[in-house]
């Protein structure tokens, strides 16, 4: 009989050390293992893993992997399909975030850090409403202009067909006579071969080390940044023991501006790269950023009274933290 109940509390015990160990599945937009994104995430799987003993393990899968198109990640993160992910493409699902991508709003890393830290809260609820917990993220470098034309200054953008990546790089393009055109990354190097686009917005580290081959200037302006954010199902997150939710989070606190960090490390390798490889760069001429700014300050106030007084509230605690 003693027997017996040590062997029922061995089974027990053993259930018990089972029940405790949480297996997420993750997901990052990047299907390329090789870039900052994706290294960063598989650290953030690796250190978290070896912080909680193995009680959580993270399952990470590349872009494309899975049944999930780039536009829905967040959504299929609060619907519970995915437990944890990286998404560049979350402004469809949380709109307010694209406060931060406004042209010419932030045009350096110390405007970067004050405006991220104004408005993360509103980031926070608004992806809470989504049913998602918001851990953090990372940036990648300025989006500038890439071109198959000679380019001196932004008035050369007119008549020019542009690939952009939102509706506000879009009114970017537009303001200064071009086209914008939005296509999938996928689509890009046939379009550029084809002239249906004659240029695109990207960072060197980003869009620029695969099309770098179709695209022999690159005007040096920054016109805007992006930035993916790194989040949780609400419901998978609570659900970890608090030890877990201090590890996970700590982890993302660390790793994502260390990705941040070395998507700018890549920047200056990759323009370095392209123009060995016979890539013009452009400096920004002096005045554009000027010129550009004043024109979009109207798109900015605009771009928030559509939108209703929570983003003319957002947009307010951005301009008071850069000061514009």
């Amino acid at each position: 009989m003693k027997l017996k109940i040590l062997g029922a509390a061995a089974l027990l015990l053993t259930s018990a050390t089972i029940v405790q160990a949480d297996s997420w599945t993750g997901y990052t937009y990047s299907s390329v293992s090789t870039t900052s994104a994706v290294k960063g995430m598989k650290k953030i799987t690796e250190q978290v893993e070896q912080k909680t003993g193995g009680d959580l393990s993270i399952d990470l899968h590349l872009g494309k992997t899975l049944q999930i198109s780039s536009s829905d990640i967040t959504q299929a993160v609060g619907d519970g399909i995915v437990d944890f992910a990286a998404d560049f493409f979350f402004s469809g699902n949380v709109p307010i975030g694209r406060v931060l991508s406004l042209p010419m709003l932030i045009e350096n890393d110390e405007e970067w850090a004050k405006a991220y830290k104004a408005v993360e809260p509103i980031l926070v609820k608004a992806f809470g409403k989504q049913g998602v917990i918001l851990l953090g993220g990372y940036r990648y470098p300025e989006q500038t202009i890439f071109t198959t034309f000679k380019i001196d200054d932004l008035t050369d953008l007119e008549g020019h067909k542009i690939r952009v990546t939102s509706p506000e790089q879009g009114h970017f393009i537009k303001e200064f006579k071009g086209a914008a055109i939005t296509l999938s990354g996928s689509e890009v190097p046939t379009s550029l071969e084809r002239g249906v686009i004659e240029g695109v917005l990207t960072a060197s580290a980003g869009g620029a080390k695969k099309w770098g081959e179709f695209l022999p200037y690159n005007y040096r302006f920054a016109v805007n940044y992006g930035n993916s954010v790194i989040i949780a199902n609400k419901d998978s997150f609570e659900a970890l023991s608090p030890d877990a939710q201090k590890a996970l989070r700590e982890t993302v606190a660390k790793v994502g501006p260390e990705t941040t960090a070395a998507f700018l490390v890549d920047e200056e390798v990759q323009k370095k790269k392209q123009s060995n490889a016979g890539m013009t760069l452009i400096a920004a001429k002096a005045g554009d950023a000027d010129m550009a700014r004043k024109k979009m300050i109207p798109f900015w106030e605009s771009w928030a009274k559509e939108n209703g007084p929570e983003y003319e509230a957002a947009l307010k605690l951005v301009r008071d933290a850069v000061n514009k």
